[in-house]
């Protein structure tokens, strides 16, 4: 909920996110059941999502709202198969912008000057609504709207399970006139926009090395012959590496192919000779021989076929 006027503003958002994973049918019959104000509390939640066979993930330390300066920000997040949507509003004294995006991309922009606005599921904006409409007075200061934003979030959230009985609340007082609002609210639209792409880049580089690494992973030798001693120095060995293995670093780059030499230290360099077979057992790296551990500073991996 937020309040836009000429003196300040006043928002505030629950921290209640539930993700739904199961059969789609089955978890948009949840959604609406739950949305249209048939569930009514947590344990009802619960016990219809084991009806449905769905499995739910409740967080409640979700931050729907933040402060940006002068401005403070609400969002809703709507998951599409292929993006997140996002539908955020701006606001401060004497304005407010209303933001819809799709992944980092702007699609449509709403401005305004004065209002009160609810963002939230059909049942939850109603009945929001409605208790506005029933116990706003007239001449009410900052402080009174952060109150009853709050009794109606508390009653709210004994109606629903769709959000929690925390939340977050923001009340700005700067004054500014409708030129400045519009002004403040352009620049910190911009600022935040740009951060949200740098963080989408960031989390889709993180994902893709992520899934590098699980696939590389696999490729790990836990059990299996890795080559042959060709060359003793006290502590350190030389193996040369068999037809189908390669020796890659904690980043996962090349450092030694197939028939290449790396390096292994052994604790006991009386148990080795030239030409032992050097292999993984029950994932110990050790002389096939002697049983003597070996050790090395590289990643030992099957290579692609």
């Amino acid at each position: 909920m937020t309040y836009i006027g000429r003196n300040g503003c006043v928002m505030i958002g629950d921290k209640r996110r539930i993700g739904f994973f199961g059969d789609k049918d089955s978890i948009k019959l949840l959604e609406d059941e739950l949305y249209s104000g048939k569930i009514k509390n947590d344990q009802e939640l619960i016990n219809r999502s084991d009806s449905l066979n769905v499995t739910i993930k409740v967080i409640d330390d979700a931050k729907k709202v933040r402060s940006l300066g002068d401005v403070v920000v609400g969002e809703v997040r709507f998951k599409t198969t292929m993006e997140t949507r996002r539908k955020r509003i701006y606001a401060t004294t004497n304005g407010y912008n209303i933001v819809e995006l799709l992944g980092s991309n702007i699609e449509k922009i709403q401005k305004g000057e004065t209002s009160i606005i609810v963002f939230g599921n059909k049942m939850t904006k109603k009945i929001a609504n409605d208790l506005i409409r029933k116990k706003w007075k007239s001449k009410t200061n900052l402080k009174d709207i952060g109150d009853l934003f709050k009794a109606i979030m508390n009653e709210v959230a004994h109606l629903t399970p769709s959000i929690s009985k925390d939340y977050d609340i923001y009340i700005k007082s700067r004054k500014m006139n409708k030129n400045e609002a519009q002004k403040i609210l352009r620049e910190s639209i911009v600022r935040d926009v740009k951060l949200l792409e740098k963080w989408r880049s960031k989390l889709k580089d993180d994902l893709l090395e992520k899934a590098r690494s699980i696939e590389m992973s696999r490729k790990i030798v836990i059990e299996g012959e890795i080559g042959r001693v060709s060359n003793l120095n006290g502590n350190q060995i030389e193996v040369i590496l068999n037809d189908d293995i390669e020796a890659l670093d904690i980043n996962w780059n090349i450092v030694a192919k197939p028939g290449e030499t790396v390096f292994m230290g052994i604790n006991d360099p009386l148990n080795v000779k030239e030409g032992d077979l050097v292999v993984i057992e029950k994932e110990n790296l050790c002389i096939k021989r002697t049983k003597s551990q070996l050790n090395c500073e590289v990643i030992l991996c099957k290579r692609d076929q």
